[in-house]
């Protein structure tokens, strides 16, 4: 009884922290709306007190939020959760509670997924509401950058430690509340919004891939990954160019920014509709949910000490140096995938055009680019499921290599047409973020999923960390170059994924816990 008494306080706080949230949000608009007169223009104005009190509420309210989601007792919980195996069996049949998951996962990566690709669209606004160079106003991607940074590794812990679920509505929520940066009078208000906003929107997809890893059947655990992490990534950046071409003519650059308002409360209702672990609940006592979570996704439950099983399908932990090995390869695939993704696809229209090619030319590639970004990710589900995981990535590293050496070619030679090698890296970046964090959510045990995939995820946006501040220090080198030096990694990512990786196609998620064992897994 008293559990139950405890899990309707949690709900109900979870429930007035939203709200707080939402009021604190409400109270930014009115000043917003005061500047229709001005083309919602706020800078230099100075903030009433509707706006300060908002923020106050805010705090509040995540504070209050987070108190509601996180378990009590923890460490009562982590000790009788140490013995517990959950794993959908290998002939499970896919339902309706494995599709709904799915759907309602992409829908989550889409709005998630929209708000940093929004940034490039609010630049050029921004630039002339504040009056400042371009190169200032870059702060904002670079900083909302820097916070996807941050808030992927925190993510990622917080999922290992307090649950999937509660992660993820703690971030939604947070979400909800960076809303109030359309509504920021000053650039340095922004950075410091935008930093937040990154910082919330970074956690959704190492978490995402973490549990529909734990939560798919065996066998249609690969290209579920991929699918989902891949439509979702597409479906946020069509999103955003549909949004900004609906509603910036009309409320200007902020309304893109305070569009989080509806989509976070959007994320945070499907919330209810995305199942915690069943591992999760048997720890907290809270048997009957455990047991009806793993009825609807054919889940098994097993008890006592960890064993290494000889399953023979390969799928067997990495240790020791092994181990560390693969994170090593993973973390520079990532970082290479940042360097192209953030750096050279948006450098290259503008060298194309000083190149001599025409505007509509470069144009036509970055609208291409998203075309082709659909088709990569349904082959790189099929080449996943149906080939191989490791010799997948493998795949997709080299076909970006082959695209860094076309545009180096075409720089030396200075004639000849972008069309193949901005295709190459298109297909070969699209296809290494659908299939990296997808492999490093098959590929760590459940102890330490969130923090291995989030830091992996941190990873590709420390690439275009990097990425953005040789734009601030404008110091953008030339195509060839840039080029030649993302290559370098990315001949490394190559060797090592081909070295440390392990085919994980198929394999059982419990051969990773077995083989690392209940000790080793608290020492990581």
């Amino acid at each position: 009884m008293n559990s139950t008494l405890s899990d309707r306080q949690a709900i109900w706080a979870f429930a007035l922290g939203c709200a707080a949230v939402t009021a604190g949000v409400l109270l930014h608009l009115p000043m917003f709306l005061m500047a229709k007169g001005m083309g919602y223009r706020l800078a230099g104005m100075p903030m009433d007190p509707g706006m300060i009190s908002g923020m106050f509420l805010i705090v509040g309210g995540v504070i209050v939020a987070a108190w509601g989601l996180l378990p009590r007792n923890l460490a009562a919980q982590r000790a009788a959760g140490e013995n517990i195996t959950i794993s959908a069996p290998e002939d499970a049949v896919l339902g309706w509670a494995h599709w709904r998951l799915m759907f309602v996962l992409i829908v989550a990566l889409i709005i998630d997924v929209m708000k940093p690709a929004a940034l490039g669209f609010t630049v050029p606004g921004m630039v002339s509401e504040y009056g400042v160079p371009r190169s200032t106003v870059s702060l904002v991607p670079f900083f909302a950058l820097m916070g996807t940074v941050v808030g992927s590794i925190l993510w990622g812990v917080i999922a290992d430690i307090y649950g999937r679920k509660a992660s993820i509505l703690l971030s939604a929520v947070m979400f909800v509340g960076t809303s109030i940066c359309g509504a920021m009078p000053s650039l340095a208000w922004n950075i410091a919004m935008c930093f937040m906003m990154g910082a919330a929107a970074g956690g959704m997809l190492p978490v995402t891939y973490a549990l529909l890893a734990e939560m798919m059947p065996n066998r249609h655990r690969g290209w579920s990954l991929v699918l989902v992490g891949g439509l979702g990534a597409v479906g946020g950046y069509f999103a955003a160019s549909g949004l900004s071409a609906l509603l910036q003519p009309i409320f200007g650059w902020r309304i893109l920014w305070l569009a989080n308002l509806p989509t976070g409360l959007t994320l945070v209702l499907l919330g209810g509709l995305i199942p915690e672990s069943a591992k999760f609940l048997l720890a907290r006592g809270r048997n009957k949910e455990a047991e009806a979570v793993m009825r609807r996704f054919g889940a098994t439950v097993r008890r006592g000490p960890a064993m290494v099983a000889a399953r023979g399908n390969g799928h067997g932990a990495l240790t020791g140096r092994k181990l560390i090995g693969k994170l090593a390869a993973l973390t520079v695939a990532a970082l290479t995938w940042g360097l192209v993704n953030f750096g050279l696809l948006l450098w290259l229209p503008t060298d194309l055009v000083a190149k001599g090619y025409s505007v509509a030319v470069s144009s036509r590639l970055l609208a291409e680019s998203a075309l082709i970004a659909f088709p990569t990710v349904f082959l790189c589900a099929l080449m996943y499921s149906r080939w191989s995981t490791k010799w997948s990535l493998v795949t997709m590293i080299a076909v970006t290599l082959a695209g860094l050496a076309g545009v180096l070619r075409l720089d030396l030679a200075g004639t000849g047409s972008p069309v193949l090698p901005v295709a190459l890296l298109i297909v070969g970046s699209n296809g290494i973020l659908a299939i990296l964090l997808p492999y490093t959510a098959e590929s760590f045990p459940l102890r330490v999923r969130g923090r291995a995939t989030g830091w992996v995820a941190a990873c590709t946006k420390a690439g275009g960390l990097l990425a953005q501040g040789l734009s601030i220090a404008a110091l953008i080198p030339s195509m060839g170059l840039a080029a030649m030096i993302i290559m370098v990694p990315g001949a490394v990512a190559l060797a090592l994924v081909a070295w440390f990786g392990r085919e994980t196609r198929g394999g059982d998620l419990r051969d990773l816990d077995e083989a690392l064992g209940p000790e080793a897994l608290v020492a990581a």
